[in-house]
């Protein structure tokens, strides 16, 4: 079983305070703290016990720029087996589609059976993982929080739907999958594992070694753009009531009846 994960380096939200930028067109990004993306994570870790089930490999890939490495490392010191970072100048910019395009190329180079990716990413587009699935004319499947193999052509598949519901598929390999945390749980990654993986060469793919036009992604292919990046007002805070049981309900009600919600 050949398994593919895409994963991306993100801004690490419990190690930053998240601010827009004084023009409004992205967040602060000087001196923030990256790591993989959460999502992202699980993906590997499910991809990992998929492999330690029934043998094969699992390659990760990122889509970024040389700083991007250390999230693929880490995923190796995680245990995946091999590790590809996907980095041109003519990359930077692109939007979802893009990024979908120029993972395509990078699976048309392999010989993959399953192909995961996380939910979503900090964007929290989700968009990446079913555009991935619709270029290669691939089942897909999103939200996956259960994976389990039929044979060596089909594996079964549960999604988290709305209201706690579970929905079950059958689908056919080769696939790709969204997959949802909670699916797992991640493993530590160990010092041992991390310098295990210190000196190993990761392949770099230039837009030229996957057979990509620049002008097809990046900002120049880009279908997308977004216009602005804001904080949203805040309303007025919540109302405490104070004083005892007797004396919150009997203001309770007050309120209730000035606002119209009883008569």
């Amino acid at each position: 079983m050949e398994i593919l994960v895409c994963v991306k380096r993100v801004p690490d939200t419990s190690e930053n305070e998240i601010e827009v930028n004084r023009d409004g067109t992205d967040i602060e990004r000087d001196d923030l703290v990256y790591s993989v993306n959460e999502w992202d994570n699980y993906a590997v870790e499910e991809a990992i016990r998929i492999r330690d089930r029934v043998g094969g490999s699992v390659t990760v890939v990122s889509v970024g720029d040389e700083e991007a490495e250390e999230v693929v490392r880490r995923e190796m010191a995680m245990g995946a087996d091999k590790g590809i970072l996907l980095s041109d100048d003519a990359f930077e910019g692109s939007d979802g589609r893009g990024i979908a395009a120029i993972l395509k190329a990078e699976v048309k180079r392999g010989n993959y059976d399953l192909v995961l990716t996380g939910a979503q990413a900090d964007d929290g587009a989700a968009q990446v993982g079913g555009m991935l699935a619709a270029m290669l004319d691939w089942p897909f499947a999103s939200l996956v929080n259960f994976i389990e193999f039929v044979d060596d052509k089909k594996i079964k598949v549960g999604r988290e739907i709305a209201g706690g519901n579970q929905e079950m598929y059958e689908i056919d390999l080769p696939c790709v999958l969204s997959i949802q945390t909670g699916i797992n749980e991640p493993r530590y990654v160990s010092i041992r594992g991390i310098r295990k993986v210190a000196s190993l060469e990761i392949p770099v793919h230039t837009a030229r070694d996957l057979g990509i036009s620049p002008g097809s992604v990046g900002e120049a292919g880009a279908k997308t753009k977004c216009l602005d990046y804001f904080v949203p007002e805040l309303g007025d805070g919540a109302q405490i009531l104070e004083g005892s049981t007797d004396e919150i309900i009997d203001k309770l009600i007050e309120l209730l009846k000035a606002k119209g919600g009883i008569k």
